[in-house]
Formats: C-alpha cells, structure tokens, sequence
C-alpha cells in the first residue's frame, strides 16, 4: 500500500495558467479547469520526484464508485493516475472520454 502524504497546495497550473485553490477535502493533485498535473511525487504527497514534466490526461477509467484520470507525462512518459475531484471540468472530462484511442 503506498504512502499517502495528505499535502493540499494551491498552484497556478503550468498548462492553462489558471489559480488552482485548494481542494479542502482530500489533496489537490491536478488542475480542475484542464485536468493536468505535474510529475513531482514519488510516493503521493512527498514532492520528490525530479522529472517535473507535464501530466497530460489522456484516458478516464472507472474506479470502484468513481473514476480516476490517467495521465502520461511529457518528459518522462511514464503512467499515473489521480481520482477525479468534485469540482472538475465535467466538459474536460468527457473530451478525454471521447478522444481516446
């Protein structure tokens, strides 16, 4: 089981420049308006992965009794995956749901 480091920042996100505020509920790991995130965690929450590159979100999939975004980051291509948050671009959400391949 990993370690989860509970750490709600908020941010302006590198993507589509937006203030990001915090989540309050549970930890902010993505920007709600584009839905991508920054590759800085190894473990959730402890901000120590050197990578830094960009999250893209490319693919939903579901998730016991929610969904969870998959990303693959731009700079190093590996894989990650994030549960969706309450206030998250719905719109987004579905683009990503209909542009997968």
């Amino acid at each position: 089981m990993k370690k989860f480091n509970m750490l709600d920042e908020q941010f302006v996100c590198e993507n589509c420049g937006k203030s990001v505020e915090k989540l309050k509920y549970s930890a902010r790991d993505h920007c709600p308006y584009c839905l991508y995130s920054k590759h800085v965690d190894i473990l959730p929450g402890d901000r120590k992965n050197k990578c830094h590159g960009l999250l893209k979100p490319i693919d939903i999939e579901k998730h016991k009794n929610t969904y969870k975004i998959i990303y693959k980051c731009s700079k190093c291509r590996q894989i990650h995956k994030n549960i969706i948050a309450n206030d998250d671009n719905f719109e987004e959400i579905l683009k990503i749901m209909q542009n997968k391949t």
